[in-house]
């Protein structure tokens, strides 16, 4: 098969461009800089062009107010020329819990970008992940003044983006779902809790306060970002992962 991962040079994309290459599949990367810019157009037609799918893992460049306009554009452009191509099958990769965070504008963004697929001309599948491991320590330098980090007791499922690559291969091998695979990593922290792992595990002098109006989190209420239901569960742990 033949499969035209757009987004294919960033954390995600390239490993499922290198597990389907090895897997014997025909895997492009395209991005920027291939000279593919899914907000002009420029190049999306002939990156789509005789795949058989399309893995859309193209992310806004910020999370603000801009986000949703990404999303928009970069679908709408997508999926007209992944329909004039033929293309048979289109995926995503999403967030839990993406429509239960209103209060967030990037949450809202992945939430529309999903509504666009489901409405659109192409048979799709969207995996839902919990929380990246790799971005952990992102997520404690934005509420970090001085030796002090700031986070909320907001239960998460992290998981690591090699599973995360794995789930997002085999969705795109198989079937189209027209629905939505869930996948998590195997272990519920308090976000809080998660720092303290982190900064015990690779010690900077830093510590952690609890602070329930710190950071995007503090707008996430109750465990809506933690999987449940019909969930395939990764196999690494985060201690494990963070050794």
């Amino acid at each position: 098969m033949k499969f035209a991962v757009i987004g294919g040079t960033g954390l995600i994309g390239s490993q499922v461009v290198k597990k389907l290459n090895a897997a014997g599949h025909e895997a492009v990367p395209h991005s920027q800089s291939t000279g593919v810019d899914v907000i002009t157009g420029q190049g999306v037609e002939q990156a789509v062009a005789g795949a058989d799918v399309v893995v859309n893992l193209t992310n806004s460049p910020t999370f603000d107010e801009a986000s949703p306009a990404f999303f928009q554009t970069s679908m709408d452009n997508l999926l007209a020329a992944a329909d004039k191509g033929g293309v048979r099958h289109f995926v995503i990769l999403s967030i839990v819990g993406v429509d239960q965070v209103p209060a967030l504008d990037y949450y809202r963004a992945k939430a529309l970008q999903e509504d666009i697929l489901k409405a659109g001309p192409v048979p799709y599948s969207i995996v839902r992940a919990t929380q990246f491991m790799e971005f952990v320590d992102a997520v404690l330098s934005w509420t970090t003044d001085g030796d002090t980090v700031r986070l909320p007791a907001t239960p998460i499922q992290p998981i690591a983006a090699k599973d995360v690559a794995d789930a997002v291969a085999e969705v795109a091998v198989g079937a189209p779902l027209n629905g939505t695979r869930n996948i998590a990593g195997p272990d519920v922290f308090n976000l809080d809790e998660l720092g303290r792992v982190t900064l015990a595990a690779h010690p900077d002098g830093r510590t952690v306060t609890t602070d329930d109006t710190a950071g995007m989190f503090a707008a996430v209420e109750g465990d809506v970002l933690v999987a449940k239901g019909d969930v395939r569960i990764a196999p690494t742990g985060y201690t494990d992962w963070l050794s």
